[in-house]
């Protein structure tokens, strides 16, 4: 063990299984420094677990087992974007704290941390879950602690969307005709039409897509049921792609299995062989324009409400939607209240016209 001195603060190094450990004492004081190392040792000795195959971990840095939690997650799953993203900002805010260091404090200060970023706590959440999941026993008892106290999860919107009426939708397809982006109108003919989400979107080749017989399939999806369903199109969606076809053809002179149907490219595409990154900023814009509120996902919960309404069955809104359960589709259908009084006053009407036939 010892102490040294760099730009008038006093620092200990000493090594605690097999791990160099140097770090600051945040003091003047070379007194100060040694009793922060011995305390500092004596933490570490605490927090060292007595089950053997675990006490290598409990000194890691956190980034390092993060590395190693994804290779792992990239071979048990097709996609681990999601868990890379979430990871990512972990990682970045955490990475360089040993594993025995974290407890229900650094995780509380790492919501905090996110939340002054702007992000959502719907995120954080997911953000969170991973952390714990992956740090095993110690993560469940912190989980443990901060579900006791009610600080485990933070508050999020119970209203994750909406429907766009009918008005709403004319004026968003009026602009996104409009747009100067060649992609956004088909894009968003796929939204409204096959309820495809954004991922789904950007990633379709044109080996997925049957003009002829009128139907799509989807690729890697968010969920197992969503992977790989197939989705007619309607006469609107078919027209639509055929006119995309038209252009493509025009752009890039053919249109190979393999390539995309939303090209790379700004201002205009130029690499079939890769797709599209974002579908945002065309979709800010014609959102602007038509002075409607939402998100772009909101236009999938429009299709789902809109299927629902006409009296879709369950099963045949989680075949074109790709839901594995009920519960999640019931989470992501808003019967408009119109429907609601509608079927109301048709139930009125019926039980009018029994009693003058009674």
């Amino acid at each position: 063990m010892a102490v040294f001195k760099r730009g008038g603060i006093w620092w200990y190094k000493f090594y605690f299984a097999g791990r160099q450990i140097r770090e600051s004492s945040k003091s003047t004081s070379k007194t100060v420094a040694k009793l922060a190392e011995q305390q500092r040792h004596r933490e570490l000795e605490a927090g060292f677990l007595n089950v053997a195959e675990t006490r290598q971990l409990r000194v890691c840095l956190l980034r390092e087992v993060i590395d190693d939690y994804l290779k792992g997650y990239r071979l048990r799953f097709k996609s681990a974007t999601y868990a890379e993203y979430a990871l990512g900002h972990v990682s970045r805010l955490l990475g360089s704290l040993l594993i025995v260091d974290i407890d229900e404090s650094i995780v509380l200060r790492y919501q905090e941390a996110r939340l002054k970023e702007k992000a959502a706590p719907k995120s954080v959440n997911e953000e969170v879950r991973f952390l714990l999941k992956m740090l095993g026993d110690p993560g469940e008892i912190i989980r443990a602690q901060l579900r006791k106290k009610k600080q485990l999860k933070l508050p999020v919107r119970q209203q994750v969307g909406k429907a766009f009426d009918a008005d709403e939708t004319k004026r968003l397809f009026e602009q996104a005709n409009k747009s100067k982006s060649p992609h956004i109108y088909t894009a968003l003919m796929l939204a409204r039409n096959a309820g495809l989400r954004d991922a789904e979107i950007k990633t379709l080749t044109w080996r997925q897509i049957d003009l002829e017989n009128k139907f799509l399939r989807v690729g890697h999806s968010k969920t197992e049921a969503g992977e790989g369903r197939t989705v007619p199109f309607n006469a609107e969606l078919a027209e639509a792609l055929f006119w995309h076809r038209e252009w493509y053809l025009e752009q890039f002179g053919a249109t190979e299995d393999d390539w995309y149907l939303f090209a790379y490219g700004r201002p205009m595409p130029h690499d079939p062989t890769r797709h599209v990154s974002s579908l945002k900023t065309a979709w800010k814009s014609i959102r602007d324009k038509a002075e409607v509120k939402g998100r772009w996902h909101d236009n999938r919960h429009t299709l789902i409400t809109e299927l629902a309404e006409s009296g879709a069955g369950d099963e045949t809104i989680m075949q074109i939607a790709g839901h594995v359960s009920r519960q999640m589709l019931r989470h992501y259908s808003h019967i408009r209240m119109s429907a609601k009084r509608d079927a109301l006053d048709a139930a009125l009407a019926l039980r009018s016209k029994r009693k003058k036939e009674a």
